[in-house]
C-alpha cells in the first residue's frame, strides 16, 4: 500500500547528493532533561537545509526527476511557502521555470523569498484548496507539469531520504516523531523503516486546529474540506491524500495531536535549548513527544525539526509568550 518503494528512496538520493548536503544531527542534553521519562533526544535539522526546510528535498527530487521536455514546460506547484521556496530553489539550480500559486495573504516572507529565488508568484484563492484548485486549472490552461506538494511520487521519495539519512546518523534512533500535514515524511520514514530497521517506531502529530489527517487516521475514512485554524502553517492541511492516506494507516504507530498553545511552548523550548528558531510544524515534533514520552521512556527518540520559516510578526508574539492562534 506504500505509493513509493524503497528504490525510489535511493534514485532520489542519487540525485538529490548534487545539490544537498545532510541536514545535521544534534543532541542537547536539556531537551533530554526537558521531556524526561529518561529519554534521550536527537533533533533533525533540516531547518539547515537551503530554505530553511525540508521540502527542498521534495522539491530537489521533483525537478531532478524531469524529462527534458517536461522541464521545457516549466512546473506550478500550490503552496503555503516551503513546498514552493523548495521547488524555486530546485528549478534555479536546473534552469527550470517555476510558477507558485499561493492563498491570498500568505505568509509575506515566504511569499518574498519564492519571488526572490526566481519563481513567478500568483496569489489566488483565499482557502488552500481553492489555491490548489485554482494551480491545477492554470496548469491546464499553460500546458505546465503540475507537482503537487502530496500527491506526487517524486516529492515523497525526496522526502524519504530524511529518515534515510537520520538512521545512518544515529543508527539507535528507537523512534522518530514527524509533523504530518500531507504525509510525505512520515510515509517515507514508514518506506525506509521496513527496509532499514523494521524497529524503528514511526509517530505522527498534528495540530488540534488542523486535525483531519489524524481524525481520519483513527475513524478509517478519509476526509476532505475540513476547518483549519493553525500558525503551523507547514501542516495546515484540511484534507487527506490518495497517495499518502493508506499508508499512513499502514506505516504510522500511532498519531496524535497538539495544541496551539504546546506548539508555541515548544517554539520557545527549542529558542531556548538549542538557539533554533523553529517555525509551527518545525516544533510539533517536541510538542507531540511530551505527550508520547511515558510510552517512549528510556529510549532514543528522534524529533525533526522540519522548518524555520517562522515570520518576523509571529516570531515576536511567540518569543513573547503568546500564541498567534
Amino acid at each position: 500500500m506504500y505509493p513509493i518503494t524503497y528504490d525510489d528512496v535511493v534514485a532520489a538520493r542519487t540525485r538529490l547528493r548534487p545539490y544537498l548536503d545532510p541536514s545535521p544531527v544534534r543532541h542537547y542534553p536539556p531537551l533530554d532533561e526537558l521531556v524526561g521519562h529518561g529519554i534521550r533526544v536527537l533533533v533533525k535539522h533540516e531547518n539547515h537545509l537551503p530554505t530553511g526546510s525540508f521540502k527542498v528535498r521534495n522539491g530537489t527530487s521533483s525537478i531532478t526527476a524531469l524529462s527534458d521536455e517536461d522541464a521545457a514546460r516549466g512546473v506550478i506547484a500550490a503552496t503555503t511557502g516551503n513546498h514552493g521556496l523548495g521547488l524555486a530553489w530546485s528549478g534555479a539550480q536546473r534552469g527550470v521555470s517555476v510558477t507558485i500559486c499561493v492563498p491570498r495573504g500568505n505568509n509575506p516572507e515566504k511569499s518574498a523569498a519564492i519571488r526572490g529565488l526566481g519563481a513567478t508568484l500568483i496569489e489566488v484563492g483565499d482557502r488552500y484548496d481553492e489555491t490548489v484548485a485554482a494551480c491545477r486549472e492554470i496548469a491546464e490552461r499553460e500546458g505546465q507539469t503540475l507537482v503537487h506538494s502530496t500527491n506526487h511520487h517524486e516529492v515523497i521519495s525526496g522526502a524519504a531520504t530524511m529518515t534515510a539519512e537520520f538512521l545512518e546518523q544515529a543508527p539507535d534512533l528507537d523512534a522518530i516523531i514527524i509533523a504530518l500535514g500531507g504525509g510525505s515524511q512520515a510515509v517515507g520514514a514508514s518506506v525506509v523503516r521496513d527496509v532499514l530497521k523494521p524497529s524503528l517506531e514511526v509517530y505522527a502529530v498534528q495540530s488540534i486546529g488542523a486535525s483531519a489527517q489524524h481524525d481520519a487516521w483513527h475513524d478509517g475514512v478519509p476526509r476532505s474540506g475540513a476547518p483549519v485554524r493553525t500558525f503551523a502553517e507547514g501542516i495546515a492541511t484540511g484534507s487527506t491524500y490518495e497517495l499518502t492516506f493508506p499508508a499512513l494507516r499502514q506505516g504510522l504507530e500511532e498519531f496524535v495531536v497538539v495544541s496551539e498553545a504546546a506548539i508555541a511552548q515548544s517554539v520557545r523550548d527549542l529558542w531556548r535549548i538549542t538557539h533554533n528558531l523553529a517555525e509551527g510544524s518545525g516544533a510539533t515534533g517536541l510538542a507531540g513527544l511530551h505527550l508520547l514520552a511515558p510510552r517512549l521512556a528510556g529510549r532514543t527518540v528522534g524529533i525533526v525539526m522540519c522548518g524555520g520559516n517562522l515570520d518576523a510578526a509571529r516570531a515576536v508574539t511567540v518569543l513573547s509568550g503568546g500564541t498567534p492562534v
